[in-house]
């Protein structure tokens, strides 16, 4: 089809604009099927919910709209390196985020350069990937799984390997959750308290699990 062209710059090339919708639709589509079915249920963080919406989208319009310039393999490999080593001035991204934010920007590259595949092609990897996904977050017996928490303890006579069983009861009693086992870190006797780690069954993590000390409260 012959091209419509204004001071010797298209107006409008009817194929590629088909194309780049179709290839949209499929893209917001399957990603919005991570975003809202298999990520935000469990986590419910409405600002990564928005966050990965926009990346997804700005990706895959970048990648696109850019492929004709000969630099498809080099802009995608540093679109993930870049976002690879991403972290936000107020908190770093916790590792599912992160995951989930890698696989987005994987999606969104794929669905922008696969312009030489068929559509049946380009539904099936995308379906590929949202079953990987989604056995990893409902399949049963990977549900639960050995979790850790960081606790400032307050009674360091229990810290004794013999006392370990005394140990693990008062934790549980307080924390009220099983525990595997422990790990007794740092002690300070001048404040009298010491660092433990906890193990115990669980179906999530969060950073705060892994925080070190205890930020300061003015």
């Amino acid at each position: 089809m012959e091209e419509l062209e204004f001071l010797e710059t298209p107006l409008i090339d009817a194929t590629n604009m088909t194309q780049l919708l179709l290839h949209f639709i499929v893209n917001l589509f399957f990603v919005g099927i991570i975003i809202h079915k298999l990520y935000y249920p469990k986590s419910q963080r409405r600002d990564y919910y928005f966050t990965f919406a926009l990346i997804s989208i700005s990706i895959f319009l970048m990648i696109f709209l850019l492929g004709s310039v000969k630099i498809k393999v080099g802009f995608a490999l540093g679109l993930f390196a870049i976002f690879g080593i991403i972290r936000y001035r107020t908190e770093q991204m916790p590792v599912r985020e992160m995951t989930y934010l890698f696989v987005l920007i994987a999606v969104s590259v794929i669905n922008a350069l696969a312009v030489t595949l068929t559509y049946a092609e380009l539904i099936m990897t995308n379906c590929l990937f949202i079953l990987c996904i989604w056995l990893g977050e409902d399949v049963p017996w990977l549900k639960k799984s050995v979790q850790e928490k960081l606790v400032l303890y307050d009674r360091i006579d229990l810290i004794q390997p013999e006392r370990r069983k005394e140990l693990i009861a008062d934790l549980e009693t307080r924390l009220g959750f099983s525990i595997k086992r422990v790990e007794v870190g740092a002690v300070d006797f001048l404040r009298d308290v010491v660092m433990i780690k906890v193990f115990y069954e669980g179906e999530d993590s969060n950073s705060v699990n892994q925080m070190l000390k205890f930020p300061k409260i003015n």
